[in-house]
């Protein structure tokens, strides 16, 4: 398939009208073309009403239907071969496998919510049958499922341009949920953007979607994404990105005449919690381990671990040489952007002049004409220090971490105490120590959103049970996820019938339960009809 730069806008490929730009091949800092045109405010509102004016019959469609849209979505991105991973390739600096096992993830998701929404347990259809008889007062029949929000605005992630882009989890789970998608594709990957936006093109007119459930918007700087927040047809924003950025859209969401959820996954700098026991068995296989999660991907992961906690000691300091050790041998790697690249840099160094911090390690540096490409490294800070300045915790999006150096238990726990919301919390422990720190486990668990225990955060599994939120600032509302089939929760919301009419129930109400779908009826989960 041929990129055009053009805007995909309720089925219709079109010229954007505010201007052009270049994806960027990361590893050159060369362009790439085509030039990208870049859509106006009048595309927006356009793909806005689009998606506004088939939210209705989108959300009305069986969950079946939704499914084969989902699987068809999958079949097309498959359909693009090898063209979609070389332009990944080009536009982020990953290597192949990595683009090929991206794509994996991307197809894997859609078919997995496919298989999930038939089962109906998101629709949590729940039915209480009328007692006239009941003393002293009757109940009345009420009925409640979760019917989809409406049009969602989801914003491309820069460092994952297909797994949270545009088919990614958050598109993924808003169509499940019966909502139409207005993408905001990302300016790093705009390419692999449109290649994407065609295959779900393919997909809703071999389906028979109504041609206004999902556009892709593209264009340069944040004019784009504010109009399409501030849209009063949309209904809900999925982002994934800096902290920065997602409490500016948090904000323009929240001052709308009618405000609407920004589910936010942002910043974290995920603690990896290394208990004495564990260091003293195994002090350079976790080394080891913890460089791998650290430089995976030149270490752009919103759960790459960026800081280490541990009572100081033999075995801390064992970790540290071998971490030390290990860095060294870690060549240079390619950030997704040159603004990517400027951010890591300055990251660094605002660490590295706060009080108490000391680099001890580094990865290979940079060449001078490779494009933008970083060298990894490892910092120390004393406890105290670390305790007394909150700017310690600021993360640093890339593949460098800070060793924090305990006194002693009750600082460690301090230490722990004092952390913002996260993604992950990591415990590099035994069975025997889990139990005897009851106390700092009980605050890890306040913390985050997922608990790690004796692995690393990296690699982030698709699946039902899986939780990627967290307490702020690691999201904007800790009770959701935006992976796995939990994410749909996102995108519903409750919604009650009192006496209804029988007939004109929604399917998932009505008495002859013709999704055939499992059903809290009377205080019992059944799939018999009524």
């Amino acid at each position: 398939m041929t990129i055009s730069g053009k805007q995909l806008i309720a089925g219709n490929w079109t010229d954007g009208r505010a201007g052009s730009f270049h994806g960027v091949n990361p590893a050159t800092g060369e362009n790439l073309e085509p030039a990208i045109t870049a859509a106006d405010e009048f595309q927006v509102t356009e793909a806005v009403n689009a998606a506004s004016a088939c939210a209705t019959e989108f959300a009305n469609l069986t969950p079946a239907k939704r499914a084969e849209f989902l699987n068809a979505c999958a079949d097309e991105i498959m359909n693009l071969g090898d063209e979609l991973l070389e332009r990944v390739s080009a536009e982020t600096g990953y290597p192949l496998a990595r683009a090929q096992g991206e794509r994996g993830r991307t197809c894997g998701q859609l078919r997995l919510f496919a298989d999930w929404i038939v089962q109906g347990e998101y629709l949590d259809a729940r039915i209480d049958t009328a007692m006239p008889d009941r003393e002293p007062l009757p109940r009345p029949d009420l009925r409640s499922f979760n019917q989809a929000l409406g049009p969602v605005a989801v914003f491309g992630a820069s460092n994952f341009p297909l797994a949270f882009s545009v088919a990614g989890g958050d598109t993924a789970a808003a169509f499940a949920a019966g909502c139409p998608v207005i993408v905001k594709g990302h300016n790093s990957h705009p390419g692999t953007s449109e290649l994407v936006a065609q295959a779900i093109d393919k997909a809703v007119k071999s389906t028979g979607m109504p041609a206004g459930v999902f556009s892709l918007i593209l264009g340069s700087g944040r004019r784009v994404g504010a109009e399409l927040v501030k849209a009063p047809g949309v209904k809900a924003v999925g982002f994934t990105g800096s902290l920065q950025g997602g409490m500016a859209l948090f904000n323009l969401a929240n001052a709308r005449p009618e405000p609407i959820p920004v589910f936010a996954e942002m910043g974290s700098i995920n603690p990896v919690v290394l208990l004495p026991d564990a260091l003293q068995e195994k002090a350079e296989t976790i080394a080891e381990g913890f460089v791998g999660s650290l430089t995976l991907g030149t270490g752009q992961f919103c759960v790459n671990p960026g800081l280490v906690l541990a009572v100081e000691g033999e075995g801390l300091d064992r970790f540290i040489s071998a971490t030390c050790e290990a860095l060294s041998k870690v060549g240079a790697g390619v950030m997704l952007n040159e603004n990517t690249l400027a951010g890591y840099q300055s990251g660094v160094a605002r660490l590295r002049d706060q009080q108490g911090v000391e680099q001890v390690g580094c990865g290979e540096p940079a060449g001078e004409d490779a494009g933008f490409t970083c060298q990894a490294g490892l910092l120390t800070v004393d406890g105290k220090s670390f305790l007394a300045n909150k700017e310690l915790q600021e993360e640093v999006f890339g593949p460098m971490s800070l060793v924090v150096k305990c006194r002693d238990h009750a600082e460690l726990l301090q230490a722990v105490s004092a952390l913002q919301g996260q993604l992950t919390g990591t415990l590099q422990c035994t069975e025997s120590e889990l139990a005897n720190y009851g106390d700092l486990v009980e605050v890890l668990r306040q913390k985050v959103g997922r608990v790690v225990c004796n692995n690393f955060p990296t690699g982030v599994e698709v699946c039902h049970s899986m939780m990627h939120g967290g307490p702020f600032p690691a999201a904007t509302d800790a009770r959701f996820t935006s992976v796995g089939t939990m994410s749909i929760a996102r995108f519903v919301r409750p919604i009650c019938f009192q006496n209804y009419p029988e007939a004109l129930l929604p399917d998932a109400l009505k008495n002859s339960n013709p999704l055939n779908i499992a059903r809290l009826v009377n205080g019992e989960k059944t799939s018999d009809a009524i």
